[in-house]
């Protein structure tokens, strides 16, 4: 994904890029002895609930002190995407729980693919965008005035003057 992340930075300049955190997590456990995995998977749970950057910037350095020889290549996955895993710390609090992860995107996704088997053949390129608009349109609504799946208070009260710091960049594309 680095091609798209590069992308990203260069034309959607002051974004920010959030990894998803499970699948980091599945990505350092991996590479982690079994003996570790479990007390390795509470620091990690740490780190990302912690309330600010510094909280887990603190729990990683430690979790690196406590892992770095015993699973040294699971510390050095760790480290590597740490800032991408805790880039939604920088976010307003009630948008955390539902940007860490990519569920969003997976359930969306898996909706258009259940639409496109039931449909199986499009005519033509138009057709397969007008499912996708449709579907696209429907989500929006859905999370537009149904459960709302994210709150735009927290950004109305950024917009009246509260400052949100962008993350450190150890490895900027």
């Amino acid at each position: 994904h680095q091609g798209l992340v590069k992308a990203v930075r260069r034309h959607f300049q002051g974004a920010i890029w959030q990894s998803c955190q499970t699948h980091l997590a599945r990505n350092v456990l991996d590479v982690c002895p079994k003996a570790d995995q479990r007390s390795l998977h509470s620091r990690l749970r740490l780190i990302f609930e912690a309330p600010d950057m510094t909280m887990a910037r603190t729990v990683l350095e430690e979790t690196i002190a406590a892992y770095g020889t015993k699973a040294a290549k699971a510390m050095q996955r760790l480290e590597a995407d740490f800032d991408d895993a805790v880039a939604v710390l920088t976010l307003p609090e009630p948008h955390r729980e539902r940007l860490r992860t990519t569920n969003g995107l997976e359930r969306l996704n898996e909706e258009v693919h259940r639409r496109e088997n039931a449909i199986r053949i499009f005519p033509n390129e138009v057709s397969a965008l007008h499912l996708l608009e449709a579907l696209l349109k429907e989500q929006d609504e859905t999370w537009s005035t149904g459960r709302r799946y994210l709150t735009m208070q927290a950004d109305q009260d950024l917009d009246r003057g509260e400052s949100v710091p962008l993350p450190e960049r150890g490895n900027a594309a």
